[in-house]
């Protein structure tokens, strides 16, 4: 696991120059060390930077188990990576191998030197995001997942821990026949699959992801008793375009999401007409690189939480979370976004994940390797998914209720579908039935200009129809549409207490926002709702200034 003679080594730990080391000491103290000294382990929470002046010390990571040094540093050379913004617990451990010094630089000092220096805040944050993409790519870290590729479970959380990044190792026990040794070692049963190892000794059986959350200590750094500018509910495209302007503009923001950032759009595999990326970039990519971007101006996130209530009668406002937390908070941004509709048809709910997806990633892909899909929708993101699996699956039937794909998705998309050999089009076309036992074995669809049905032995169907609104939660405070959207704007006036106009944006409730997909009339697109976060927070100003 050593990376000490790969050549990417300067890139993952570059060496500081004079005028960066000197910016560093400006924030930090110098201590001795010795030898064996244990500097930070993976129970740490909320370490410093360590930066090496004289001596030697080892970055130390698990991989299944197996502790390996992963770079020795030396002088100029600094310790760190992502936990280090977020202030979870460490991946890896270091130690000192070579007695001399080091300098301590505490993690609030840290963050104001990477939002006040460019240079040296860049190459600290380029080298944590380097050395993140390496623990991914290695499994280092103190995660072991034992799974099946037919448990839904499994998929839920292997998707879970992929999209907050964190890495791990994942142990197939319909692939490796030497996983009942480490069934037996922690006393599991093969029923108990998903089984989740914490830390090498925590087990969960078939935990939610709130319950991996707690055990990865993924909330840590997020104090909660604290009165909050803003609260963000949802870490979708206008979520982090909210938390990253907010915070970068001096806020006190703190963002709560039920699963992961992304939101909806987390899923794309290619998002290809997304401004400056001519090449493309997935869901994934551009969620990642926005969460790092909100955390590095001071933005706090809160993983597998879900907001319950919010209560608007009083301020400041208090968003209830699912374990009975009480956030206070002097304006809310509800961006909750929507999810895609369940097919309305008996027993659907037991097929998902076991053949029935909402989402087309890396971890669906591999499933329909030389078998037929079937997708159903007639958006973009039903378009990104049927191209995307075209290269896995032998055939990519794509069922569309309307006469055409016109009226939702763009002409890139419809031109590319239309010249794949493997996809094939179904207009007026609708799901009558699913057939199978505990996973998909067939589908029944209709054809609605002939009326004639059709009986096809498929074993996965992507679901990315329809849009229901994440708004249940707001429903007795805030004023919603016909269809269950936000209402903002204008549209709020009969239901508007104030003397002054409602912000764009701002729903009937002063001081409380709705972004993205949630509210209602808005454009549903990536890039309208990056717009419409960023461009709220300029209105959160304002609602602050007249409190």
């Amino acid at each position: 696991m050593s990376i000490d003679n790969n050549e990417n080594h300067s890139l993952l730990f570059p060496r500081l120059d004079a005028q960066s080391l000197q910016t560093l000491q400006r924030k930090g103290s110098v201590r001795k060390t010795t030898v064996d000294e244990v500097l930070f382990n993976r129970e740490t929470l909320q370490h410093g930077l360590f930066v090496v002046l004289s001596g030697s010390i080892d970055l130390v990571g698990v991989t299944n188990g197996h502790e390996s040094i992963i770079s020795v540093l030396a002088q100029g050379e600094f310790t760190g990576e992502l936990t280090q913004l977020s202030g979870r617990r460490s991946l890896v451990s270091c130690r000192v191998s070579t007695a001399g010094e080091v300098l301590e630089v505490d993690r609030e000092s840290l963050r104001h030197i990477m939002q006040t220096d460019a240079v040296v805040g860049n190459l600290l944050l380029n080298a944590f995001v380097q050395r993140r993409i390496y623990l991914i790519a290695n499994a280092v870290g103190d995660a072991v997942l034992i799974g099946s590729t037919h448990s839904s479970d499994t998929l839920r959380l292997r998707s879970f821990l992929v999209r907050n990044g964190h890495p791990y190792t994942y142990l197939d026990i319909d692939e490796d026949p030497d996983i009942q040794t480490v069934l037996d070692q922690f006393g599991i049963e093969v029923a108990d699959i998903p089984v989740l190892i914490c830390r090498g000794d925590v087990v969960l059986r078939a935990p939610s992801n709130a319950e991996a959350a707690v055990c990865f200590d993924l909330n840590a750094g997020v104090d909660q008793t604290n009165v909050f500018d803003v609260v963000i509910v949802g870490a979708g495209p206008s979520g982090l375009a909210a938390a990253v302007y907010g915070a970068s503009e001096g806020l006190n923001v703190l963002v709560v999401e039920s699963n992961a950032p992304g939101g909806q759009a987390g899923s794309s595999s290619r998002i290809e007409n997304y401004l400056g990326f001519p090449f493309g970039i997935s869901g994934q990519e551009l969620a990642d690189a926005a969460y790092i971007q909100a955390e590095k101006f001071g933005a706090r996130l809160s993983i597998a939480r879900s907001a319950c209530t919010v209560q608007c009668e009083q301020h400041p406002y208090r968003v209830k979370l699912d374990d009975g937390t009480l956030i206070q908070t002097r304006t809310v941004v509800v961006a909750t976004g929507s999810r895609y509709r369940r097919l309305d048809i008996p027993d659907v709910a037991r097929f998902d994940g076991n053949g029935v997806y909402y989402g087309a990633t890396q971890l669906e892909a591999p499933l329909c390797q030389g078998e037929a899909v079937v997708i159903v929708g007639g958006g973009n993101s039903a378009g990104q998914a049927a191209i995307f699996l075209s290269s896995f699956a032998t055939k990519v039937y794509l069922l569309v209720r309307g006469p055409n794909l016109k009226i939702n998705m763009s002409k890139y998309l419809i031109s590319r579908i239309e010249a794949s050999p493997t996809i094939i089009l179904k207009t007026r076309t609708t799901v009558l039935a699913l057939e199978g036992g505990d996973r998909l074995e067939g589908i029944r669809w209709m054809d609605h200009l002939t009326g004639e049905s059709e009986d096809h032995e498929v074993r996965r169907l992507f679901m990315m129809a329809g849009a229901d609104p994440n708004t249940s939660w707001v429903s007795g405070c805030l004023s919603l549409d016909t269809k269950g959207f936000i209402k903002t704007g204008t549209s709020v006036l009969a239901d508007w207490s104030l003397q002054r106009a409602p912000y764009p944006l701002e729903t009937n409730v002063p001081g409380v926002f709705a972004v993205g997909d949630v509210r209602a009339e808005s454009v549903k697109r990536v890039a309208s709702a990056v717009g419409e976060g960023s461009m709220c927070i300029q209105f959160v100003h304002r609602a602050l200034a007249n409190q």
